[in-house]
């Protein structure tokens, strides 16, 4: 008992002296919470999408590509808690973020019957140049904690970003596609002894990065894509 005891105390001296603070509203936290304080979970603007029933993120991709289906686990606004997440995640070293998200989400995926025969979780990955600046890829460890949840096999070894683009964010619907051509290839040397991947990604705004990783994707024959993001641009 005595271990316990003394991690207990050496936590509770680290939450004084470095206090954990919620990514959402950045107030101090509670023992037991963790990423996000009580009252911003439960504000999390939840899509309840799933892969059954027909979604705006289906719709984004009528027309464009044959994905099999698509999903997205909560709304994205140009101001709110989604948006402070995601800069978090993606722009200042906090990675957990998307463990968090990925074993949340990851959880309600796992009786998706849509999602039984995926055979790998693949990341949308970044430009080599891009990773080595930030030292992570935003997507990885949400991908691996939803591959974890569902069963199937992580890998980042299928797709290769080969074009290093500027953020997008600013960019009209046009852009984004011209932008999103040809700046994915497949990897040679990667083994393809697989049919469905569920690729992911962490925002979906016009579908233009999804698009072209998914048309590099097809290039594998008899392959099905589905699609999942952390948000949905509302």
């Amino acid at each position: 008992m005595i271990p316990k005891r003394l991690a207990k105390i050496l936590n509770d001296i680290n939450n004084i002296l470095l206090p954990k603070v919620c990514f959402g509203c950045n107030t101090q936290i509670t023992r037991g919470e963790r990423i996000l304080c009580a009252v911003c979970r439960h504000e999390l603007p939840l899509t309840d999408y799933n892969y059954t029933d027909p979604n705006t993120v289906d719709h984004i991709f009528y027309g464009r590509i044959p994905i099999n289906k698509a999903m997205s686990f909560v709304f994205f606004t140009k101001n709110g808690i989604v948006k402070n997440l995601l800069h978090y995640l993606k722009y200042k070293n906090q990675e957990q973020i998307g463990a968090y998200f990925g074993d949340w989400i990851g959880s309600s995926l796992q009786e998706e019957k849509m999602l039984k025969n995926v055979d790998i979780v693949v990341p949308i990955p970044l430009h080599p140049k891009k990773k080595q600046k930030r030292g992570y890829n935003q997507v990885a460890l949400f991908a691996e904690r939803i591959a974890q949840s569902i069963n199937a096999e992580y890998r980042d070894d299928i797709l290769l970003k080969v074009v290093n683009t500027k953020s997008q964010t600013k960019k009209d619907r046009q852009l984004r596609w011209e932008n999103a051509k040809d700046i994915f290839q497949l990897n040679v040397q990667a083994k393809k002894d697989f049919t469905h991947v569920l690729l992911v990604d962490d925002v979906i705004t016009t579908g233009a990065t999804i698009e072209a990783a998914a048309q590099t994707l097809f290039k594998i024959e008899g392959i099905c894509v589905s699609v999942l993001s952390i948000a949905v641009v509302a």
